[in-house]
């Protein structure tokens, strides 16, 4: 009973319920929902979306479409490690997604324009990631700008510029850029052979892997280095870790360097997969950057939790494509994929509330124990 309670009481426990409450209580408020507009499909509607790939009969296309899944979930990750790899250290980078779009425009335009391979562009997404992280945080660093307000302008601005340095390399009939297929192989992430392992999906390239490490690569930097405990001390109280010697101006800016690269680097392994195509004429930022929040804190704030939300949100994103387009729409997921975060914003009230109910539990028992022991 002891070895059980002291394992309530590991925060990494506690995260995993939490988010396991999350996602069952937004199911359960998505099938009422679903309810409510349609009740006759409503059981197979929210089936449809838990099931996504699984929708199809034939093992091959299972496996194809579940390729597709991880294509998407590879940017999310990228994104949902940016914001909380920043929100670590005390800063809220909603700028992921301006971010992500010039990540998308160095890569696209090395790609299309310079007729680059694929790891100058991988390379090229990061840097412009992180100067315009950069950006945001030295504003924060040397005139307390708050870093929300620069990272929203800065969204806007990124993605008004890439549509027009994209408009150089983009098909003459459509508002779309050049496929990378047929302008420049080269540039396309190697498969690895790892598109065998999905029925020969061409999509699924190292950026699933590649993802999966650097994620790794930022739980060990934000828990077993020097560095990442300074980043973190600087995120509790910047003038306790000027105190302490630490440089509270080169950490701020370092964090949004950091987090800028990794979402970048998320437009990268996305878009040098071939899988879509930039259309300059877009006139809002793309999701993947503010999907990347909902990731973050799905996943308790943690590089590894990380992994499985992302999977978990892109997994009932494509999910609700499937859905009866003649009962439902087919953004009810995304309905239902809101719903699972805005109940994120409870998982710190049910640790607090675990934690008390384990408090009291434990003071009984030391009562009851004082009470056997007069006896």
């Amino acid at each position: 009973m002891k070895q059980k309670t002291s394992l309530l009481r590991n925060k990494g426990v506690q995260s995993l319920l939490a988010s396991l409450l999350c996602i069952l209580v937004g199911l359960l408020v998505g099938y009422i929902v679903l309810l409510i507009i349609n009740p006759a499909g409503a059981g197979e509607a929210i089936q449809t979306i838990v099931k996504n790939f699984f929708y199809y009969p034939s093992a091959a296309a299972r496996l194809r479409y579940f390729g597709n899944t991880l294509v998407k979930t590879a940017p999310l990750l990228m994104c949902s490690l940016s914001v909380l790899f920043a929100y670590k250290v005390g800063l809220f980078n909603i700028g992921a997604a301006g971010q992500y779009v010039v990540g998308a425009g160095a890569s696209l335009y090395f790609a299309l324009g310079l007729q680059m391979p694929w790891f100058v562009c991988l390379i090229a997404s990061i840097v412009a990631g992180a100067l315009l992280g950069a950006i945001s945080g030295a504003l924060k660093a040397y005139r307390n700008v708050n870093e929300v307000i620069s990272c929203i302008m800065l969204n806007w601005i990124s993605l008004y510029l890439v549509n027009s340095l994209l408009s150089n390399v983009k098909e003459t009939a459509s508002p779309y850029t050049l496929t990378l297929s047929s302008t420049n192989p080269g540039a396309i992430l190697p498969s690895a052979g790892l598109g065998e392992l999905f029925s020969n999906n061409q999509y699924v390239t190292i950026a699933i892997p590649l993802t999966v490490i650097v994620a790794i690569l930022i739980w060990v930097l934000l828990e077993k280095t020097k560095l990442g405990y300074e980043l973190k001390a600087t995120g509790f109280n910047k003038f306790a870790a000027q105190y302490c010697g630490m440089k509270e101006k080169r950490n701020i800016i370092l964090t949004m360097v950091i987090a800028g690269g990794l979402a970048g680097m998320g437009a990268g392994v996305f878009f040098l997969t071939g899988f879509e195509q930039w259309q300059c004429t877009q006139s809002s930022v793309p999701a993947m950057g503010f999907n990347g929040i909902a990731a973050a804190f799905l996943g308790g704030l943690n590089p590894i939790g990380a992994i499985f939300s992302s999977y978990f949100i892109q997994h009932i994103t494509n999910g609700g494509a499937y859905v009866d387009k003649t009962m439902y729409s087919a953004q009810i997921s995304d309905l239902i994929s809101s719903l699972i975060i805005y109940l994120c914003g409870f998982v710190l009230f049910f640790k607090t509330t675990l934690t008390a109910w384990l408090d009291r539990r434990a003071e009984r028992r030391m009562a009851e124990d004082r009470k056997g022991g007069e006896k």
